[in-house]
């Protein structure tokens, strides 16, 4: 059984702690990271058709965004029709908000959304821990996409298991028109480590500070503040000199924590409340950068129309 047509929506994240272990021998690292969904959103529209087809737009550029098999939607739908059998196509369509190759995960929401929408319009009717293990299949941050709200992730970050989040978290999100590669980041975190330039906060890592899920647990910004952490804010930094200005600026101009979110180059500044949210992007708008506010923890991909 097939519906005429399914909207999902599925949200970016941000690394509220990430911390990252030496390189494998196997190519990857260890991570252990507190992610949190918030409220800048990809919106996915998928309808049946013969072949596997894609259109892409949206409010930021999407110009280097795939539009073939090698875009993570697609590769999502195929794996999905492999898995049940399907034998016919999708063409999806996407809007996306969420800034491409901006450490905010964007790539994996759209995957997210397009095993939600292809589950639903050709009734599949897989489980959510079917999905998720589909997911995983296409990228560390596609689990946490179909999840939402607040999750611990270790392993490569696709081990999920969800926390408590009481409340509302409100971010500053400054965005950057360029992008920066994910494993460009990762390769310049290595060397910055084997130059002894950095060196690892543990041996091993399995697991997030304590003290970031008291506060999330509390719905404390202020305690949550102290505990911010990127591993590959050194790395993104190394590459982009340029955004530690923005991060000092959005400390001078009252955010509780500033930090590059995942690999970059987006910054994400914590604010005590939905006032002094609004205050900091004003701020940061009035110094010419491109500011949004946004709240976490929200609803992972979710079907809006079917």
């Amino acid at each position: 059984m097939t519906t005429p047509g399914v909207r999902v929506r599925a949200p970016g994240k941000l690394n509220v702690f990430f911390e990252v272990g030496p390189l494998k021998d196997d190519g990857f690292h260890d991570v252990a990271s507190a992610y949190q969904a918030v409220s800048l959103y990809e919106d996915l529209w998928a309808e049946d058709a013969d072949e596997f087809t894609i259109s892409i737009s949206g409010t930021v550029d999407v110009s280097t965004v795939p539009a073939d098999d090698r875009n993570l939607a697609v590769r999502a739908a195929r794996l999905l029709a492999k898995t049940i059998g399907h034998t016919g196509g999708v063409h999806l369509d996407i809007v996306k908000h969420v800034p491409v190759a901006g450490g905010m995960g964007g790539g994996s929401a759209d995957a997210a959304a397009a095993l939600v929408a292809c589950d639903a319009l050709w009734g599949s009717d897989l489980s959510h821990a079917e999905l998720q293990r589909l997911g995983a299949r296409l990228g560390a941050d596609v689990p946490f996409a179909l999840m939402g709200g607040t999750a611990i992730g270790t392993g490569r970050g696709d081990e999920l298991s969800p926390a408590l989040a009481k409340g509302r978290f409100d971010w500053v999100l400054v965005t950057s028109e360029a992008g920066l590669s994910t494993p460009e980041v990762y390769g310049k975190l290595d060397e910055l480590r084997e130059n002894g330039a950095i060196e690892f906060a543990r041996s091993q890592v399995r697991d997030v500070a304590p003290g970031v899920l008291h506060a999330l647990r509390a719905g404390d910004p202020s305690a949550l503040a102290e505990h911010v952490r990127n591993d590959m804010q050194a790395a993104a930094l190394a590459i982009r000199p340029e955004l530690r200005d923005t991060l000092e600026l959005g400390d001078r101009a009252g955010a509780l924590a500033s930090v590059v979110s995942g690999s970059g180059p987006t910054t994400a500044f914590l604010a005590g409340d939905r006032e002094s949210a609004l205050d900091l992007q004003i701020s940061l708008a009035a110094a010419g950068y491109h500011a949004l506010h946004v709240h976490g923890p929200v609803a992972g991909a979710r079907i809006l129309h079917a």
